[in-house]
């Protein structure tokens, strides 16, 4: 049966792609050409396409001037890389199945594919019963036993509880508070339900868009979101993807049963290659949607170029910013294969608590106070600004509090004097400044920093890395190594002139490939070309937050005694 392309893909899962589709009618459908995106396709009746996935193009938003619960009014039409930080607003409607929960909602390993719900009754099963008003977190839809199941876990005092729930299970099951924040792509990638729309509440915003912002100036509300998917589809005849957005007023109708659609191209996003098993490796690929850049390897992966993909690893990489206090300020991922040498420059710490985190047995962290404190116990020092201090070691304590004594958390420091030393205790608690004095005039490279200190740390390029065209980080007057993080990569290399090869990134990549059935020899890969990836100011805030989600915090600083 016939329906427009907007009603199939809102009732299409993602599960089921590919589908091939017939063009039935509507006011493309006598060969009428369509352009998006600069791909331009005709489009005529009873044409045959096969769609390979479809995401959310762009987003109709009405404003809500104070809070989710007031009227909204205005729309307006924002772009996914709108910047912005902004927090999900839980759904009020309830999901009446877990069937419906695992058709509408989107479920996948990513981290943002686990989405919480919570029943309004007791579920009793098996082996375990989930109370109501539990959250329960939803990892994966596979079939179990010939019946296709939910893969769900319940936290109960820190004891994570696996289970499945039957896609037949119903109830009453409302959407958890999210107190996470997402860019508006995340958003639209990941937390907007099928036929549902969603309302999110601006948390921050990261900088000023380019364009005037079609949001109210100094806007503290909320959004309602309204997707406009793009369809992505492979036609025959055509090694690349064209998109079709779906209020493209024609008809289309599913002819999947009854077509084979091995007669189509099948394209392979950077995911699904790295997907593969590493036996599978390497591998011969014509690219069918490149990246735009025109620096290498960007330029290497133009539409039609056919890559050798050769391996799939997991590679360390240092995020660093630059060290400045504009809005111009860049981020960089850089590997451990930069050749490049840094110089150190002064760290500043705003607290005792920071002078102990900071400390090493290599080297006595030798620092000038920049800020004045007055000790509330005669057993701890007065810092006055001008001081220098070497940090030695934590310890405790006694001090003498409403006339009992009490122990307390403390720095021991020596106060350099002019020709001698004088021991001092700091209060732990202490909120004052200081700036490292350097006296290692030694040049390191990357993999010595990591090693040898604690990051954050403060760094100027010495030498730049003269296997790099352009090596940025030479530019930047000083660089703040923030911390050390593992993410996905590809070792590609030119299938015609396999001089060089490089590395990039899985999940921050978008390319379309499709593989080639030629013989490619394990060879040992050509050398690897050292590349310094610059991110976006969203990429970094993601980069930060998720990995600071594998780490333990450090403990809070010592309060002051009350």
């Amino acid at each position: 049966m016939a329906s427009t392309l907007e009603k199939f893909i809102h009732s299409l899962d993602l599960r089921a792609l590919p589908r091939v589709l017939q063009i039935q009618s509507g006011i493309y459908g006598q060969g009428s050409v369509y352009e998006m995106f600069g791909n331009e396709c005709s489009l005529s009746t009873e044409e045959v396409i096969k769609v390979i996935g479809f995401k959310i193009n762009k987003l109709i938003a009405s404003i809500c001037e104070n809070n989710e619960g007031s009227q909204f009014s205005a729309k307006v039409e924002l772009p996914l890389n709108f910047p912005g930080l902004y927090k999900v607003v839980a759904d009020k409607t309830p999901y009446v199945s877990i069937e419906e929960i695992a058709r509408k909602v989107s479920i996948g390993p990513t981290r943002f594919g686990h989405p919480c719900f919570y029943s309004t009754k007791d579920i009793k099963l098996a082996n375990f019963t989930i109370k109501h008003d539990e959250q329960i977190i939803f990892n994966s839809v596979e079939e179990v036993h010939g019946t296709m199941a939910v893969n769900c876990v319940v936290v109960r005092n820190n004891q994570s509880h696996s289970f499945t729930l039957p896609v037949s299970q119903e109830g009453e099951f409302y959407e958890c508070e999210d107190d996470q924040i997402y860019t508006l792509k995340e958003i639209a990638e990941w937390k907007i339900p099928k036929c549902r729309h969603r309302i999110v509440k601006l948390s921050n915003t990261l900088h000023m868009w380019a364009s005037s912002s079609p949001l109210p100036e100094n806007f503290d509300g909320c959004l309602i979101l309204m997707p406009v998917y793009e369809v992505q589809a492979v036609m025959k005849f055509r090694k690349d993807i064209v998109h079709i957005l779906s209020d493209l007023d024609v008809e289309v109708k599913d002819v999947t049963d009854c077509y084979d659609t091995s007669s189509f191209l099948q394209p392979l996003s950077l995911e699904d290659i790295f997907e593969r098993t590493s036996k599978e490796f390497p591998m011969v690929a014509e690219i069918m949607e490149g990246p735009s850049g025109s620096q290498n390897p960007y330029k290497l992966l133009s539409t039609g170029k056919e890559i050798v993909i050769h391996k799939k690893y997991q590679a360390a990489r240092v995020l660093a910013s630059e060290m400045r206090s504009d809005s111009s300020k860049k981020r960089y991922l850089i590997p451990m294969s930069y050749k490049g040498k840094f110089k150190r420059r002064p760290r500043e710490f705003p607290t005792a608590y920071d002078l102990e985190i900071a400390r090493s047995e290599k080297e006595h962290l030798h620092v000038v106070a920049t800020k004045a404190f007055t000790s509330p116990h005669k057993e701890l020092f007065s810092v006055s600004v001008g001081d220098q201090f070497l940090v030695q070691q934590r310890q405790t304590s006694e001090v003498l509090y409403e006339g009992r004594k009490r122990l307390i958390d403390v720095l021991a420091c020596e106060q350099i004097l002019s020709g001698s030393y004088k021991k001092v205790l700091l209060p732990m608690y202490m909120e004052g400044g200081f700036v490292e004095v350097i006296h290692d005039k030694k040049q390191y490279h990357l993999s010595e920093i990591c090693k040898e200190f604690h990051l954050p740390f403060n760094v100027k390029v010495s030498v730049r890395d003269l296997s790099i065209e352009k090596d940025v980080l030479a530019a930047a007057p000083g660089l703040q190594f923030e911390e050390e993080i593992t993410d996905s990569y590809l070792l590609i290399s030119s299938a015609s002139s396999p001089v060089e090869s490089w590395e990039i990134p899985v999940y921050r990549l978008n390319m379309l490939v499709h593989l080639l059935s030629k013989d490619v020899q394990a060879v040992v890969p050509p050398v690897t070309r050292t590349t310094v990836e610059e991110v976006s100011e969203e990429e970094y805030y993601m980069l930060r937050r998720y990995e600071n989600l594998t780490l333990h915090p450090p403990p809070r600083p010592p309060k002051k005694p009350t």
